[in-house]
């Protein structure tokens, strides 16, 4: 009777740590995905949270500092309007560019400045072959 209930015991040790593990682990990694029309009506209140936000580089706003892999940009929604200036320090995609659709995951703070951990770009969702000039 006594080795059942040890049995029992430690089952319920091992289940409890596993799921706070998985508790804590998803609690952490969590973020919300926002438009960047969304994410403009909503900054105040998901400043200083882990935000993921999807828009266009505004054109004429990115400047790009190889030697310290300094990027800062404006992410404007997708008809070019509107914004948010991001600041990000890590290597630049490949296929990063003014006018490309971006997904940016960090923390907007109060100064205005959204700060990017991530940096990410998103493919066309549709090729079409370059008209050959004649």
């Amino acid at each position: 009777m006594y080795r059942n209930r040890r049995f029992i015991a430690g089952a319920l040790i091992i289940v409890v740590a596993v799921g706070y593990l998985i508790y804590t682990g998803v609690r952490e990694t969590s973020v919300y995905y926002l438009t960047i029309d969304e994410f403009l009506s909503r900054r105040e209140a998901v400043a200083g949270e882990g935000v993921r936000v999807a828009g266009r580089v505004a054109a004429d706003s990115m400047q790009w500092n190889a030697s310290t892999l300094d990027l800062k940009f404006r992410l404007a929604n997708f008809a070019g309007s509107g914004g948010v200036d991001v600041t990000y320090n890590g290597v630049l995609p490949d296929m990063f560019a003014e006018g490309r659709d971006v997904i940016v995951e960090g923390t907007y703070a109060h100064d205005g400045v959204f700060r990017a951990r991530t940096l990410m770009t998103s493919c066309p969702s549709k090729y079409e072959a370059e008209v050959p000039k004649t």
